[in-house]
């Protein structure tokens, strides 16, 4: 069992039109703090991060915000957070959250919840993190992702095991303990196999 004692959440800057994901967002949070469970996020006080960090807040949890100065500068940064680290870039920022995370939970967003939620899993096929990664998967929202995902298996660009490293629930109750559960890939062997393919 993996023990989950910070999460790192990725989701939109932005609310988005359905009501329905901030919900989702409002649940994770306030449910994560109940269970003593920090998060790590990008350090916003707008969309789906404001209401992420102010339902853990509201519920006593620890909040840890990650932001670029440059977003600080535009008065993004959440001033109510337990900590705000802010960093110079956003490879910076990327890095420092797997850093002080056990598991990453991506939610509903733009281009950069899906930066972080590829990075984090490229990090992972490669072995420089054994940590679960999962969607939550609110209304439907990744069912086209996921299934592209399944198409980069079919064709050849994506191992088995690399696609179930991919957590994909609806419930964030289901997906925690997925993630609590969770075995990484052996990387040793899909590597020796990718060499051979080669020669």
């Amino acid at each position: 069992m993996n023990t989950l004692k910070r999460i790192a959440v990725y989701c939109g800057s932005n609310p988005g039109l359905n009501s329905a994901h901030k919900v989702a967002t409002l649940a994770l949070g306030d449910d994560l703090a109940r269970q003593g469970v920090g998060i790590v996020y990008g350090g916003g006080n707008v969309g789906l991060m404001g209401a992420l960090a102010d339902a853990a807040l509201a519920a006593g949890g620890e909040v840890i915000g990650v932001i670029p100065a440059s977003l600080m500068a535009k008065e993004l940064g959440h001033g109510g957070v337990t900590q705000l680290h802010v960093v110079g870039t956003m490879h910076e920022r990327k890095q420092l959250m797997v850093d002080l995370s056990d598991g990453f939970i991506a939610l509903p967003g733009g281009f950069g919840t899906l930066d972080e939620l590829f990075e984090t899993l490229t990090w992972l096929q490669l072995g420089f993190h054994d940590k679960p990664v999962g969607l939550l998967n609110v209304g439907g929202f990744f069912d086209g992702l996921v299934d592209f995902i399944h198409h980069m298996c079919q064709t050849g660009f994506l191992k088995p095991e690399h696609e179930q490293c991919v957590l994909v629930e609806s419930s964030h109750a289901r997906l925690l303990e997925r993630m609590r559960a969770f075995q990484p890939p052996q990387l040793g062997k899909w590597m020796e196999q990718m060499v051979q393919d080669a020669r």
